[in-house]
């Protein structure tokens, strides 16, 4: 189970991920905070794995939290509206991934995910921030990391889960399951990234 702490200045928006993030089966939700102080006085007894910080919060932004900080949590930087300079400053600083307030809840979750495993999720707004001809894909991707299950669906990613079912005998729900790995552990925000790494078992 992967223990989240959300911490956002509006409550509106942590009790939205909240909800959506929580009712993942392996995310639990331990706690809720508004700011960066909070978060540091906080943090020692919170035995969080991962941290959904909020780039531009009130005193300490997400920049001068991870600088300041004395806990070993991953840090996944979240924000509404970002430029390039703003994720590389925050993976300058030390965030395990950074994620737009545009993802869908199937991509936060997977960034969780990823920061969890150590890999470094960025949204496919992210990613496109770093990477504007669309498609960012690293070319050196470690597919290695994929079990032989992830590596057949990552194949068939040009089609939809219901044919990718059909295709490997699989429930729809347990491609969806091997999506959101796939994404998280090859750092990519959208199936078109991970389809262009699929070229790569082709080779």
């Amino acid at each position: 189970m992967i223990r989240l702490v959300i911490v956002d200045d509006q409550a509106l928006v942590r009790e939205g991920l909240s909800l959506i993030l929580g009712s993942q089966p392996d995310i639990e939700v331990v706690a809720e905070l508004a700011d960066g102080e909070a978060l540091l006085k906080a943090a020692p007894d919170l035995a969080a794995d991962v941290i959904l910080l909020d780039l531009h919060l009130p005193g300490l932004d997400g920049v001068a939290v991870l600088r300041a900080r004395t806990f070993d949590a991953k840090v996944l930087v979240l924000t509404a509206v970002g430029s390039a300079a703003d994720v590389q400053r925050a993976l300058a600083a030390g965030a395990a991934g950074f994620v737009l307030k545009d993802a869908t809840g199937a991509e936060l979750a997977a960034a969780v995910r990823g920061a969890h495993a150590g890999v470094r999720p960025l949204s496919a707004s992210a990613a496109e921030l770093l990477w504007p001809s669309a498609a960012p894909a690293p070319a050196a991707a470690d597919l290695s990391v994929l079990t032989p299950r992830e590596r057949e669906v990552l194949r068939l990613l040009g089609r939809s889960n219901r044919e990718i079912a059909r295709s490997l005998g699989l429930a729809e729900r347990t491609v969806k399951t091997h999506v959101s790995n796939i994404l998280a552990k090859l750092a990519v925000g959208s199936r078109t990234q991970a389809a262009l790494l699929a070229q790569g078992l082709r080779d």
